[in-house]
């Protein structure tokens, strides 16, 4: 299949004042992944990341839920299958072309994200959520464990002892919750959450979207990096920030006691 924007089924997707928004749209199964969303997917986030215009993504779900993980009434009930070959094609794929994305990107958890759903939503730089929102590691309920990185990420977030436990139990965790435990960045009254995100998205889309991009990378990069070997890398990061025009700016702006204007680069 070729990619065609403009036919899109399952994603609505849109690109305004330098943020795109992708939205899951397929609320009556709450936006559970089928194999024509993860292909849909995927052609939006590679338009995204050849976009160098783009400042702030915006990553949310359709309806009363973010996403119920995979579609399992596309799945032949007592059949056994390959499932790292369709990770590998569908979620993985996706995943990482993700994490080629230079803009911080935000995931807006507008109700139940359970499953791949869940850890698709932990992916993303700065989660927020309803506060009547759950997030649901569902896996071991089919006899699965968590994917879509979601045993690289829940230890760092939440802890080794509570990530166990909530995978194998599959206990549904409230948003205030998961904020609490350190999973996401904040839970937000239902009635300003739309307000809230898009104050949130305009904030960030504002800001030094080049330094923004090393923050996000180099966050990542410290699980690996030796002590030594992460100060070498902050400092040559550092250098490339200070000869950014946005550091200029902010200087000025710092001097002058006036609002900087950040271009993002």
């Amino acid at each position: 299949m070729t990619s065609d924007l403009g036919n899109l089924t399952t994603i609505e997707f849109t690109k305004e004042n330098q943020v795109a928004t992708i939205v899951l749209n397929r609320p009556d199964k709450l936006n559970a992944f089928s194999a024509a969303m993860h292909q849909e997917l995927y052609w939006v986030l590679t338009n995204i990341a050849n976009d160098d215009s783009i400042r702030c993504v915006l990553l949310t779900g359709a309806g009363r839920g973010f996403c119920a993980g995979q579609d399992l009434d596309e799945r032949k009930g007592g059949e056994k299958m390959d499932l790292g070959e369709k990770l590998e094609n569908g979620y993985n794929k996706n995943l990482r072309l993700l994490k080629t994305i230079h803009a911080p990107i935000v995931c807006a958890v507008n109700g139940v994200a359970a499953g791949a759903g869940a850890n698709i939503a932990l992916n993303c730089d700065i989660v927020v959520a309803k506060k009547s929102a759950k997030f649901i590691q569902a896996f071991s309920s089919i006899g699965l464990i968590p994917d879509c990185n979601g045993t690289w990420l829940l230890p760092k977030l939440v802890g080794l002892a509570r990530a166990k436990a909530i995978a194998m139990l599959g206990t549904p965790i409230l948003a205030e919750q998961a904020v609490d435990w350190g999973m996401i960045y904040e839970a937000v009254d239902d009635e300003v959450f739309d307000t809230h995100v898009s104050d949130l998205v305009d904030t960030l889309a504002k800001r030094p979207t080049r330094a923004l991009t090393f923050i996000k990378n180099i966050f990542d990069e410290s699980y690996g990096n030796p002590y030594g070997a992460h100060l070498d890398r902050e400092r040559d990061v550092q250098r490339v920030c200070g000869l950014t025009h946005d550091f200029a700016e902010g200087v000025a702006a710092f001097k002058e006691k006036r609002k900087p204007e950040f271009k993002g680069h």
